[in-house]
């Protein structure tokens, strides 16, 4: 059996695909590829997909991860193009490796998101930001399927950032981005409750709802603050290209000097 783990996007009106309508789609993909997948036993065989640490609806995410079970060898890159052919676009599959380590999930342990908030001045959010980070805790509520709770999201957040956008608006339209790095904790802490955060300490309420999207997740590096990429360790555990009998790698062979 072989595992091939591979990156998604949700860009666009996609965005607002639940997890259940993209594993739909994703399936018939599966089948419009011609994927020989593995399935799960019982009475109703699955194909074995298993999907890591989802974004939330309406959420765009340029970061999403996903493993499937083949029962016949398929290179990573063809299997992914032939993939992406057969989703809307919008749905992308951005990347693909050969699974060569255990515990994916166990690398996805925090989140980069972006967070456009229209109508709000760069001014206005940096003195937020500062607000939140001063505190030792900020807690709000959510209600979850096991009723209202109440957590602290300070703790969670690892990084937070008020930038401006990019410069091609027209002047006097308010707006600001929100960089935030958070990490991956129980109960999870999503975007909108550091929203919800920046709200009860500092008051800031934007005027329309924030454009969210998840720039990148995997492994947090406590020391540097980075987020690192979780298909790393899968490509530098790939095996050695064949190295030819003057011990170079086989491939293209380097031009010589012009005549």
């Amino acid at each position: 059996m072989q595992r091939i783990r591979l990156r998604y996007t949700k860009r666009g009106r996609l965005r607002f695909t639940s997890h259940r309508d993209f594993q739909r789609a994703f399936e018939r993909a599966l089948r419009r590829a011609e994927v020989p997948m593995a399935y799960s036993a019982g009475f109703t065989p699955h194909p074995k997909v298993s999907y890591a640490n989802a974004a939330p609806t309406g959420v765009g995410s340029e970061a999403e991860y996903l493993e499937i079970a083949l029962t016949a060898q398929r290179d990573p890159e063809k299997l992914r193009a032939l993939l992406d052919e057969s989703l809307p676009t919008g749905l992308d599959i951005v990347d693909a490796v050969e699974a060569r380590t255990s515990g994916l999930a166990d690398r996805l342990t925090a989140s980069i998101w972006e967070l456009r908030l229209e109508g709000v001045t760069v001014e206005a959010a940096a003195k937020a930001v500062d607000t939140f980070l001063a505190a030792e805790a900020v807690e709000v509520q959510r209600k979850t399927k096991n009723g209202m709770r109440t957590f602290d999201t300070r703790g969670a957040v690892a990084e937070l950032q008020a930038l401006a956008p990019q410069a091609d608006r027209p002047l006097g339209d308010a707006c600001a981005i929100l960089r935030l790095v958070v990490r991956h904790l129980t109960p999870a802490v999503r975007p909108d409750d550091v929203l919800s955060g920046l709200r009860a300490v500092a008051d800031l309420a934007p005027p329309v709802p924030a454009a969210v999207t998840r720039l990148a997740q995997g492994l947090f590096d406590e020391e540097s603050g980075t987020v690192t990429d979780p298909l790393a360790p899968d490509r530098e555990a790939a095996p050695a290209a064949p190295q030819t009998a003057a011990g170079t790698v086989s491939a293209t062979a380097p031009e010589g000097p012009a005549a």
